[in-house]
């Protein structure tokens, strides 16, 4: 039979994650990456260009939402909760960085956390269920990273 392609190896290794092999020391790093792009994304609520893209979000609307940080009274569908609450935490833009330059954890923890509002009452994820799906876009997003030749050059370009 033909070999897999390597996205379909990726998807994969990727499906075959589970909670149990998130070590210690994973979801201590996990925890601190969170608090601190949570930190970041509710100060970023007060910048100019947050409020703009929460202005213009505000035509979506689905009988699913999710929060907007720092906004009790305000929810979106989970697409644009996440697109709102990840322009509040690159707008600050002290979120987390590789090298080459990508923010992992602002991409990843608002589309992790939009997803894990919009499930129903009695499909709820655990903590260790966001924290995996956390760790699991990390590490596409690092893979991804990894493999592509235009993030390799993005430093002779500046």
């Amino acid at each position: 039979f033909p070999s897999q392609t390597v996205t379909e190896n990726f998807a994969k290794v990727i499906h075959g994650l589970n909670a149990n092999q998130l070590t210690d020391q994973v979801i201590q790093r996990s925890k601190r990456m969170i608090l601190d792009t949570l930190g970041v994304g509710l100060l970023g609520t007060s910048t100019e260009v947050c409020h703009k893209v929460a202005q213009y979000s505000k035509i979506y609307s689905s009988d699913i939402s999710s929060t907007i940080w720092g906004h009790l009274d305000f929810r979106l569908p989970p697409l644009y909760a996440a697109f709102v609450n990840g322009v509040a935490v690159h707008s600050m833009d002290f979120d987390d960085t590789w090298h080459p330059a990508t923010h992992p954890s602002g991409a990843v923890l608002p589309a992790v956390i939009a997803l894990s509002e919009a499930f129903p009452q009695k499909k709820k994820i655990s903590g260790l269920d966001l924290l995996l799906a956390f760790n699991v876009g990390i590490e596409v997003q690092g893979r991804l990273l990894h493999f592509s030749r235009e993030a390799r050059n993005i430093p002779k370009r500046y």
